[in-house]
């Protein structure tokens, strides 16, 4: 039974006037590598291994980029929910920047592959702000910020002053990053199946899987109509309906809102139409779009469970205004569009790429976290070198098993 991602009314599909569209499997396939999901993660897996030459299939088992995907707000930024001296607590000094620094990484490798698709997924490199939402909270900033600017980061340090400066608002502090970004979500996962379908890449949709059974140099996955794939390698790649075919312990499922509003038509207030975002848990971001759009998210709720999901879409999405209107008092937004999505995540605070016994040649691919984006193309490189033979001590980072607790030095 599919996992009911979102409710609510969605923008992304609007976007979209010429959708792709790809047929169900009706026949036995072979391949080297077999992606099972068509949304973001799926998608990026399927472009990063394109040109390798291994021949790659991908189902969906409904349509192609309508699943969790279609509730992203396309931010994409290289630090995450978990501050960065959070991440060194937890792993160390040297894993929390070496993660942070793929992370950025991965950022420029969206760029390069926004560049080179055949749909405009409206890729802008952006500045965002993360602010201080207390007092309390600039000690957490500066932690950051003194992490960031030795390790070759372009951070600014910004003061109260500075940032009232520049916007209609005061807080305490902020790091002002550069180099993040911003995308049309479902318009770069539609482009990079297109390049992966130009490159020879076989696309599925409505194409579910019922099972799986092992044979002899081989994963077999069988489909809901009764067709065999046979692959000698199978990424899980569903996105949080990932969880559906494993529970993996270290991951958490929540509930998310967003907000996306009527065009609006001065944005001059809005320096740089930078990023924004803010220290506090939970926390809430912003964005612009294109059309003068102003995107909101956050308030996230600690329940897997959709009808409480759902009871508090109303509620969310009024506080989601309230709190814009505080920060920028003289731009009027209009709700067109609201959902409420749920969203994995992991208690760590770092992705992961899971290998089970009980599913030999497989990797799942949780690419769970509020910069999910960001996420899928590093794990997807990952997955790209293991499968091309090419060794990566970069994969140890990104172990279900990976150790935890270690302080740095």
């Amino acid at each position: 039974m599919a996992l009911d991602l979102m409710s609510g009314k969605l923008y992304w599909p609007t976007t979209v006037t010429d959708v792709p569209v790809y047929p169900a499997l009706e026949e036995d396939i072979e391949c080297d590598v077999l992606i099972v999901g068509g949304g973001s993660s799926g998608a990026q897996c399927a472009y990063t291994l394109s040109d390798t030459g291994l021949r790659v299939a991908v189902v969906e088992r409904e349509k192609a980029g309508y699943g969790s995907t279609i509730a992203n707000l396309g931010l994409v930024q290289a630090l995450g929910e978990k501050m960065l001296f959070e991440l060194v607590d937890t792993f160390g000094e040297e894993t929390a920047i070496r993660h942070t620094k793929l992370c950025q990484q991965a950022v420029l490798d969206i760029d390069a592959a926004a560049r080179d698709i055949p749909i405009d997924c409206e890729f802008m490199l952006r500045d965002s702000l993360y602010t201080a939402s207390s007092q309390a909270d600039v000690a957490k900033l500066k932690r950051d910020f003194d992490l960031l600017v030795p390790n070759g980061f372009r951070v600014d340090w910004w003061s109260e002053g500075t940032i009232g400066d520049c916007f209609p608002f005061s807080r305490p502090a902020a790091l002002f990053m550069r180099d993040e970004a911003e995308l049309n979500p479902l318009k770069f996962t539609l482009g990079l199946l297109e390049k992966g379908k130009e490159r020879g890449v076989r696309i599925y949709e409505n194409t579910g899987i019922q099972s799986h059974t092992n044979e002899p140099g081989a994963v077999v996955f069988h489909t809901i109509g009764g067709r065999r794939i046979r692959a000698n390698h199978a990424i899980l790649a569903t996105g949080y309906e990932t969880m559906e075919y494993k529970k993996e312990p270290n991951a958490v499922m929540a509930s998310s809102y967003a907000v996306v509003s009527e065009p609006v038509e001065d944005l001059t207030e809005w320096y740089r139409r930078a990023l924004i975002w803010e220290t506090a848990r939970p926390y809430v971001y912003m964005r612009t779009t294109p059309d003068n759009r102003i995107l909101i998210g956050g308030l996230d709720e600690q329940t897997d469970v959709t009808e409480e999901r759902d009871r508090l879409l109303s509620r969310k999405k009024e506080r989601l205004l309230e709190g814009f209107g505080k920060l920028f008092p003289h731009i009027p937004v209009r709700s067109a569009f609201e959902v409420a999505a749920f969203f994995g995540g992991t208690n760590d605070g770092l992705p992961m790429i899971g290998k089970y016994p009980e599913y030999p040649r497989c990797s799942f691919l949780y690419a769970f976290g509020d910069n999910g984006l960001v996420y899928a193309m590093l794990l997807a490189k990952l997955l790209r070198d293991e499968l091309t033979g090419v060794s990566n001590p970069d994969m140890s980072l990104y172990v279900v098993n990976r150790p935890t607790n270690v302080k740095s030095s």
